[in-house]
């Protein structure tokens, strides 16, 4: 089971930035392999560093993400993606009118985890605020990682 997995938020660097460690720590805890995790924001400042918030929450679970840099999505990403996964809706419909050929592709994570919820967006928030995101995160992940393994 190949598959590259695509999580979009805008900035990359608080909410796709998470899912995407969490993803890869989730599904390595589980021994799922052939999964590839990699995320993009639509609106993102390539390079710019995931915020502090969430690195200090991923830490307290032994989840490295100061290293992350953020990317902006691209066409050529979608492409490479075999499933996209968005924290809202208004990301997925951005994604599937400029590249109406990923339509089939593209979801939001809520929905493709059958939890029909946007992903609360902490930036600027408290770290306790970043904390529940990541909850909401997980849930939604371990659900998707349940539908990807079946």
């Amino acid at each position: 089971m190949e598959k590259k997995i695509l999580f979009v938020c805008t900035g990359n660097t608080c909410r796709s930035s998470m899912a995407e460690a969490l993803a890869r720590a989730m599904a390595e805890e589980r021994g799922l392999s052939g999964l590839t995790f990699i995320s993009a924001g639509t609106m993102a400042w390539p390079g710019e560093k995931a915020s502090h918030q969430a690195i200090e929450v991923l830490a307290d679970q032994g989840i490295e993400l100061s290293h992350h840099r953020a990317t902006l999505l691209s066409p050529e990403r979608i492409a490479e993606a075999d499933l996209v996964l968005t924290m809202t809706e208004n990301h997925r419909q951005q994604i599937v009118s400029k590249c109406p050929e990923a339509t089939d592709k593209v979801f939001t994570l809520g929905a493709y985890a059958e939890l029909p919820l946007d992903v609360s967006d902490p930036y600027g928030s408290s770290v306790e605020t970043y904390r529940n995101c990541a909850g909401e995160l997980q849930h939604m992940i371990s659900k998707a990682l349940d539908k990807l393994s079946e």
